[in-house]
C-alpha cells in the first residue's frame, strides 16, 4: 500500500496591516490587500489613518494564484492600491462584495468552499467562515465580513484559518467546531472608529481563539499600520505570558516570514 502523503508546510510573509502572502504546496494566498502609502483614507463615514507603509511593494509580492478578502468596504482591509492589484485576480469574498468588485470576484456564503489544485499536486479547499465585525448588531454599520479555512483534501488536514476583520462570537466558535488548523492568522488589534466597543479581536478574544483551536500556532496580524488600533502586539504578547500561552504564539512583524509544518512545532521567526 502506497505512503499516505503528508500535509503541505505552511509559509506565511507578513506584508503589514492585514495583509500576508500564505503559501501552501505550491499556492499562493493574499490576505486583504492593503499597499497604499500612509495617509488618511476615507471608508464609509468615518476617515482612517494608515501610519505604516507595507513591508512589500506590491510589485514585489510575486505571483498570487488567490486573493482571500474577508471584506472590501474598509480601505484598512482594501486600500485603493490593493483595489487596483486584485482587479485581474481571483477573489474570494463576501457575496455582497463581489458584487461591488466585479471582475474575478466571486462571492462566497459561509461554509461555501472553493478547490484548487496545487502545484506540488494536492489539492486544496478553501471555505468560508462567519465573521462578525463587532458587537452584536452592527452587522447594518458595517456590512459583511467572512474569514477563511484552508484545508488540505488528501491528506484530509486543516492547515490556516484566517479570522479576518471579527470578533470571537458564536460564529468564531462553531468554526472552531469544524475545523482543526495548524495555524490561526488571527486579525486582532481591537480596532475603534464608532465608540468604546471593540470591532476586531481583542486581548481576550485571541486567547479565546488559542484555547478553541489547541493545536494550532497562533499569529497575531492587523494591530498596527493604523491609527484606530487600541492594542498592540506587544499587549497580546504579555497577555500571553501571564496566562502561561507563550508556546502558542507566533508572534511576527512585517517582512517577517514563518514556516508552520502541521503537527510539529513552528520554526522560527526569520
Amino acid at each position: 500500500m502506497p505512503a499516505m502523503p503528508t500535509p503541505p508546510a505552511i509559509v506565511i510573509q507578513y506584508v503589514g496591516g492585514p495583509t500576508a502572502i500564505i503559501e501552501v504546496a505550491g499556492l499562493r494566498f493574499l490576505t486583504d490587500p492593503t499597499f497604499a502609502a500612509p495617509g488618511p483614507y476615507q471608508s464609509g463615514s468615518v476617515v482612517l489613518e494608515k501610519t505604516a507603509s507595507p513591508a512589500l511593494s506590491a510589485d514585489h509580492i510575486g505571483r498570487i494564484d488567490a486573493v482571500l478578502l474577508s471584506h472590501d468596504q474598509h480601505a484598512d482591509n482594501l486600500d485603493p492600491a490593493g483595489r487596483a492589484l486584485i482587479a485581474n485576480l481571483l477573489t474570494l469574498t463576501t457575496p455582497a462584495g463581489a458584487k461591488r468588485l466585479g471582475g474575478e470576484s466571486i462571492g462566497m456564503a459561509p461554509w461555501e468552499s472553493r478547490e484548487f489544485d496545487a502545484p506540488q499536486g494536492i489539492r486544496i479547499r478553501v471555505t468560508a467562515t462567519p465573521a462578525r465585525h463587532g458587537p452584536a448588531g452592527i452587522e447594518p454599520l458595517l456590512g459583511d465580513v467572512t474569514g477563511f479555512a484552508i484545508s488540505s483534501v488528501v491528506p484530509r488536514r486543516d492547515l490556516v484559518y484566517v479570522t479576518g476583520d471579527t470578533v470571537w462570537f458564536t460564529g468564531t466558535a462553531e468554526a472552531a467546531r469544524r475545523f482543526d488548523p495548524a495555524a490561526v492568522l488571527v486579525f486582532a488589534g481591537a480596532a475603534r472608529t464608532r465608540g468604546p466597543f471593540h470591532l476586531t479581536m481583542d486581548t481576550n478574544d485571541v486567547v479565546e481563539a488559542a484555547v478553541a483551536f489547541p493545536r494550532a500556532a497562533i499569529i497575531p496580524i492587523h494591530h498596527s499600520g493604523w491609527a484606530h488600533f487600541s492594542q498592540s502586539q506587544d499587549d497580546i504578547i504579555q497577555t500571553f505570558a501571564i496566562l502561561h500561552l507563550s508556546g502558542r504564539l507566533r508572534p511576527v512583524s512585517p517582512s517577517g516570514t514563518i514556516v508552520i509544518v502541521p503537527d510539529e512545532a513552528a520554526a522560527p521567526v526569520r
